[in-house]
């Protein structure tokens, strides 16, 4: 009987057939590729929330020169949130099975002996605990925030913005360091020659007898990676493929039945918003613009002219509803008869909400010019319901969900 080493700090100790550097490095291209992707759409995210309009849309107010790549957002595509969005939470979930298959392929490197054998070697390692700290981190605070409606204590905008950052540094410096050996693995690999590659210490002194290879096991990690994806994507679409997204947050069926059926995140009792204030003799309108302020009912405002548009509602939660038709006042409409005619300003919006972000919002010119910005009043030529903003919500082409504020009470224009 052979003696097994007991301390991880053993060569020995390790005994897994599967580690080695082809293994690893597969693994490591396929996170090249999608942790890249991963960090541009969740660039563009943050962008799209115009953090550098107004102080209620920006909830990393000391990000500094991290944010030097915004821009206005635009709204064409009106469907371009919902694109961009999806792709990131997704794309997040389905890389959880090579995350982990990664840093498993890797662990023993983290115990060679000594654990600093030259400065370039210690950076070497801080690196790579920031590199796997900060994987770690980021996708579990986007798990959490994705199912659960985040529970990781402060704010979930400024720890994911922040660690993000931390994260793709140390990832393109590894990256860097490391891809030439990744590629020349990968070749050996697939002429079968994997033993004689750059070990580094991933192939056991003495492994167990294989119960599987390498490539079975990469076949694994993939096929979990369908699985994750094949249970998620289905929330970015119409149609039955929606009811294949049991893992996406308010994946499966829609909550309800009828015009205002659709996926809702906030509900009216959540939000806080009392069934008194929203009656159709007790609510009102203030709008507000260079010439002054105008105060409208509903009935007034029904009077004015309604237009529709059919856009969807898409979240940083990655769910998002089919395009639905809403029905009401043009944004750019209301700017002019509070003496913004031919230049649409900023809008500054105000609800009635009492719990919850984003109870203000803010939105760019652009965004209010757009003839498919709306106070909406109908949603598929119905009233809004109470949980969808009755008695008039924004809703703005390809912005996040939460700048489609609900249950309006004042509109500020030209001031954010």
């Amino acid at each position: 009987m052979r003696d097994i080493p007991r301390l991880p700090t053993t060569p020995g100790f390790w005994r897994s057939p599967l580690r080695g550097p082809g293994f690893t490095s597969v693994l490591g291209l396929a996170l090249l590729v999608g942790i890249a992707v991963l960090f541009v759409t969740g660039l563009i995210s943050y962008a799209a929330y115009n953090p550098d309009l107004a102080p209620v849309n920006d909830k990393t107010p000391d990000k500094g020169l991290l944010g030097f790549y915004l821009f206005a957002w635009p709204t064409h595509p009106h469907w371009l949130y919902r694109l961009t969005q999806g792709v990131h939470v997704t794309l997040g979930i389905t890389l959880i099975p090579v995350l982990l298959a990664k840093l498993w392929s890797v662990v023993p490197r983290l115990f060679e002996l000594p654990p600093v054998r030259s400065l370039t070697h210690a950076l070497e390692r801080v690196s790579l605990l920031l590199l796997v700290g900060g994987g770690l981190f980021e996708f579990a605070t986007g798990v959490l925030n994705v199912q659960l409606d985040y529970l990781f204590p402060g704010s979930f905008y400024r720890l994911h913005f922040y660690g993000a950052w931390v994260f793709i540094a140390a990832f393109v410096a590894h990256a860097v360091l490391k891809l030439p050996t990744a590629l020349r693995n990968v070749r050996r690999m697939r002429q079968g020659g994997e033993e004689a590659g750059e070990q580094g210490g991933l192939v056991a002194v003495r492994p167990d007898p294989p119960s599987v290879s390498r490539r079975g096991a990469l076949w694994f990690v993939g096929g979990g990676s369908l699985l994750l994806f094949a249970t998620t994507v289905g929330r970015s679409f119409d149609g039955p493929l929606r009811r294949t997204a049991l893992l996406a947050p308010h994946g499966g069926a829609e909550p309800g039945t009828g015009p205002n059926g659709f996926q809702i995140n906030k509900t009216a009792a959540y939000a806080g918003i009392r069934p008194a204030e929203t009656g159709e003799e007790t609510w009102h309108l203030v709008v507000t613009g260079r010439s002054g302020t105008v105060r409208y009912s509903r009935p007034q405002l029904l009077q004015l002219a309604l237009h529709s548009a059919a856009l969807p509602i898409a979240c940083v939660e990655g769910w998002s509803t089919s395009d639905q038709t809403w029905s009401g006042v043009r944004l750019r409409d209301l700017a002019a008869l509070v003496g913004h005619g031919d230049d649409a300003p900023d809008v500054f919006v105000e609800s009635l909400q009492r719990h919850g972000a984003f109870r203000h919002a803010a939105l760019r010119a652009n965004q209010v010019a757009d003839p498919r910005s709306l106070l909406a009043l109908f949603v598929n030529g119905e009233e809004l319901s109470p949980d969808h903003g009755y008695p008039a919500r924004i809703i703005v082409p390809a912005a996040p969900g939460v700048l489609n504020t609900k249950w309006v009470a004042r509109l500020t224009f030209g001031r954010v």
